[in-house]
């Protein structure tokens, strides 16, 4: 018997300030997982960024465009400045896709998905680990390494790197 085929919409929500290899090893696996993956930027009015959300949105589709479209996986970035599962809701998603580095996500991201399942019980709350050699890897620490003149080509995708040079310069 043949499985039935049924389409998912997944949203993966963050900051994405930069977009760093963590991110983007999230992304490759939630795309075999979902045919429609929406990555979406959270605006927040208290926060100032580094990068713009246009400068975010280009760099997330530069870096992960080619993983999608090698998965079969339409992507698309969005932004929200409100509760993530309010926003998932509204982008259709059955899905909320939320990487972990370590066990200190896991307990913060468990309290989270019980609430946000208590909100929007259709919305599956999916944990992805990160790989190995992007475990250590935030957006914070390569903030603060490329502040300080350090080299974050590791840390993140080439694009990334040369407008983190460009920022710091």
């Amino acid at each position: 018997m043949k499985p039935h085929a049924k389409y998912r919409r997944a949203f993966y929500p963050g900051s994405f300030d930069p977009v760093t290899n963590g991110h983007v090893d999230v992304l490759a696996h939630a795309c075999r997982l979902a045919d429609h993956l929406i990555i979406a930027i959270g605006v927040h009015p208290g926060k100032i960024p580094l990068f713009s959300v246009s400068e975010r949105s280009e760099m997330i589709l530069s870096c992960c465009g080619a993983i999608a479209l090698q998965a079969g996986t339409r992507v698309e970035v969005t932004t929200f400045g409100d509760l993530v599962i309010d926003a998932a809701h509204r982008a259709e998603a059955s899905i909320l896709i939320r990487g972990l580095r370590d066990g200190t996500d896991l307990d913060y991201e468990m309290q989270m998905a019980g609430m946000n399942q208590a909100m929007r019980p259709a919305i599956q709350t999916v944990f992805l680990p990160s790989s190995p050699m992007v475990r250590p890897i935030t957006a914070t620490l390569v903030r603060q390494i490329a502040s300080m003149g350090g080299d974050v080509s590791k840390f993140v995708p080439e694009i990334v790197a040369q407008r983190l040079v460009k920022k710091f310069a």
